[in-house]
């Protein structure tokens, strides 16, 4: 940095707003973020390899703190030498928002310069020849290096860049996140990509139709890694999609923390990389424990609030679509150590927008889990053109797992000290098969009009009374009288607080 830029930064005496991107500080929104006080705006670009050996341009706008006075950022770097172009200033706030920088690739070749017009003599010809035994020497030893580490080089540079971003190789996972973009739509793409390939497999603990799920370990943290089968790269794609949706992080919506593509040229593995909860899933949870009143009331709003989060459409800037998950069920909810729920496989998904007023949907609507797909689904009438119907039908399902859940919660028998519930049971487990066809839940959902029943003994707790009537309202073969999943939200959060509330 230049003499006069040092003395200015000396008697700089507040700290500077500056324009981010890329290299936002977590927090920092709207593309802006706040230096220390001596700090600086920096923008750069550099030419970036991925796994294919293809380049690509890499840019990034932040605040340069008082103490980066040196390693990956500096200002000094010289662009020829390193590939990266780096500009600095501290005048005004926002001093590098217009900065467009010219990627100058990295080479090793030496400026050229003008040879000073002289007579030829005997030194002046052993002076060139001996710096054109030093240059061809230094260009070879150059040449060598750059063969021998150039795979160590990519690591560094990749190591660098999670530096410039404020990320410590040593951070752990609940750090990484809050030192994110700040938008909720998780880490850098090149971030994700270098904890994936630093991620040590355990031990396999289910598998699904679209592939297979294992326990893993990044720096001693467990992760859960969901590897999709090679037929599934429309799922994989469609859920990484989704959870890199901007705003899309929410306590009750599975963790999204990384997805890579690995491969060679005979195999490929699609990886998927969230937070791991132990207990598993809401299936294999109700299987093994019964739920008291109040564990039941927790697991119910958090499921309520879970979807609340992803049907809301929020407006500005940065705003997030409405989101319809199109394959709720017990199986694909998982239940965290505080006592929640989470959801999770977003494979199915579809997006709205009211600004552009486009569904992104594929063309079949005839998908998900047959148990738990809403009547409009299985006779085929539900309108695709309208993205309320998708969430009606979510909120179809969500009845049916309010259902799986209540069955499972304890309550007292009249007149004794003695205490309990049903055994844990599928919606439809008793008039359907295990696997049941398109046909057979059309005969009982649609042609029969029946649905799951309701046993006397849940009148007597006050939140048995509260979901069976939700569940009433929500399963309702007509999708118009269903409830939203933010007026179910806002009915369990009240009882929460309040006590008993009326289905309004």
């Amino acid at each position: 940095m230049a003499p006069r830029s040092r003395q200015k930064k000396e008697k700089q005496t507040h700290a500077l707003l500056c324009y981010c991107e890329n290299a936002c500080p977590d927090g920092s929104p709207n593309g802006t973020c706040k230096t220390q006080i001596g700090g600086s705006c920096f923008s750069s670009v550099q030419q970036d390899e991925d796994e294919d050996g293809e380049l690509y341009e890499l840019r990034f706008y932040g605040c340069m703190s008082p103490s980066s006075d040196g390693g990956f950022w500096q200002c000094q770097t010289s662009p020829h030498l390193h590939g990266i172009n780096v500009k600095c200033c501290d005048d005004t706030d926002y001093c590098n928002r217009d900065d467009e920088l010219e990627l100058i690739p990295r080479t090793t070749e030496p400026p050229a310069q003008t040879a000073a017009e002289s007579v030829p003599n005997i030194h002046m010809i052993a002076l060139v020849v001996s710096l054109f035994v030093c240059a061809t020497v230094f260009l070879v030893m150059i040449t060598i290096v750059y063969v021998t580490f150039k795979k160590r080089e990519r690591r560094r540079r990749q190591t660098r860049l999670m530096d410039s971003i404020g990320i410590i190789q040593t951070s752990p996972l609940s750090e990484l996140m809050e030192q994110s973009s700040g938008s909720g739509s998780g880490l850098p793409l090149l971030v994700q990509r270098t904890i994936a390939k630093q991620i040590q497999m355990e031990r396999s603990i289910g598998k699904g139709r679209y592939g297979e799920v294992w326990l893993a370990k990044w720096r001693d943290e467990k992760v859960a890694v969901k590897i999709f089968f090679t037929t599934e790269e429309a799922s994989w794609f469609r859920e990484t999609e989704i959870y890199q949706t901007v705003l899309m992080r929410h306590e009750n919506i599975l963790g999204f923390i990384a997805a890579d593509i690995k491969g060679t040229g005979s195999w490929t593995q699609m990886l998927l990389i969230t937070d791991y909860h132990e207990l598993g899933s809401l299936h294999d949870y109700l299987q093994k424990r019964v739920l008291n009143p109040s564990m039941l009331k927790k697991l119910a709003l958090s499921l309520a609030s879970g979807l609340a989060h992803l049907h809301t459409e929020i407006f500005g800037t940065p705003g997030k679509p409405a989101i319809a998950h199109r394959d709720i069920k017990s199986k694909n909810i998982l239940v965290k150590r505080n006592g929640q729920c989470c959801i999770a496989d977003f494979g199915l998904a579809v997006k709205y927008s009211s600004e552009s007023d486009e569904i992104q949907i594929a063309p079949n609507t005839r998908v998900g889990t047959r148990r738990y797909m809403a009547p409009e689904v299985l006779d085929e009438t539900i309108d695709s053109k309208s993205f309320e119907s998708f969430k009606m039908a979510d909120m179809y399902s969500v009845a049916l797992v309010f259902w799986e859940m209540s069955r499972r919660c304890i309550t007292t028998l009249r007149g004794t000290k003695s205490t309990t519930c049903e055994d844990y049971a599928l919606p439809y487990h008793d008039v359907v098969p295990s696997d049941p066809s398109f046909d057979d839940m059309y005969a009982v959902v649609c042609a029969k009009a029946f649905r799951p029943p309701i046993p006397a003994r849940w009148n007597d707790e006050d939140i048995l009374v509260i979901l069976s009537k939700i569940m009433q309202e929500c399963w309702h073969s007509n999708p118009a009288v269903r409830l939203t999943s933010l007026r179910v939200k806002k009915t369990l959060f009240k009882l929460e607080i309040e006590g008993t509330e009326k289905i309004v």
